[in-house]
């Protein structure tokens, strides 16, 4: 169990540039956004990292959240992380990175510590640069691509009409995952969580 005293940094993963704004592969983004409004924080170019950062707390006298959305692109995100993370002596333990996930269904969400990077650019980056893979992951299930479309397009095009339906509603519940994550720990808030 680690000290849920320190703060958290809680990455969401996209990429920058209004033409990507709406695409699967940036729902971190709008997880990070969604969390910085529950905490009354506004996002601003970080002094020292390629990234926008906002923090607040998680309540009142609630735990730290430092909220990272990198500015490099995905395939680079782990040069901010490492930095905001040492910046603010954050372990990887209290790393959260929240993320688009092929293999999980729409609809879902899924949280566990650890684990491979099934493919994902973003999370390779951020192992690499962490130097571990022991870190949190939010993963918000966008399913595999229709047909024969290749993955690499499917991340980067936006959700279609009828899952924008149910978007702001399942990004509600990727950020109530990562407080969960933060006020509970991992073990029960997939217990709390991956029943449906």
């Amino acid at each position: 169990m680690t000290d849920e005293a320190g703060p958290w940094l809680v990455v969401g993963l996209g990429n920058p540039g209004r033409e990507y704004a709406n695409n699967r592969h940036n729902v971190g983004f709008m997880v990070a956004d969604l969390l910085a409004a529950r905490v009354g924080a506004k996002f601003g170019r970080h002094k020292r990292a390629m990234a926008e950062a906002a923090e607040g707390r998680l309540g009142f006298g609630g735990p730290k959240l430092v909220l990272l959305k990198p500015l490099t692109y995905m395939n680079l995100s782990g040069g901010p992380v490492a930095g905001l993370a040492q910046f603010h002596k954050i372990p990887p333990a209290h790393v959260i990175a929240v993320h688009d996930e092929l293999d999980i269904p729409y609809g879902q969400v899924r949280v566990k510590c650890g684990g491979g990077e099934g493919g994902h650019n973003g999370l390779r980056s951020m192992s690499k640069s962490l130097g571990t893979k022991d870190y949190v992951r939010v993963r918000f299930g966008i399913g595999r691509p229709p047909g024969r479309q290749d993955p690499a397009d499917y991340v980067l095009s936006d959700f279609s009409p009828s899952e924008r339906k149910e978007l702001e509603f399942l990004v509600d519940r990727a950020a109530d995952v990562v407080e969960s994550v933060v006020l509970k720990g991992v073990e029960p808030t997939q217990n709390l969580y991956h029943g449906g």
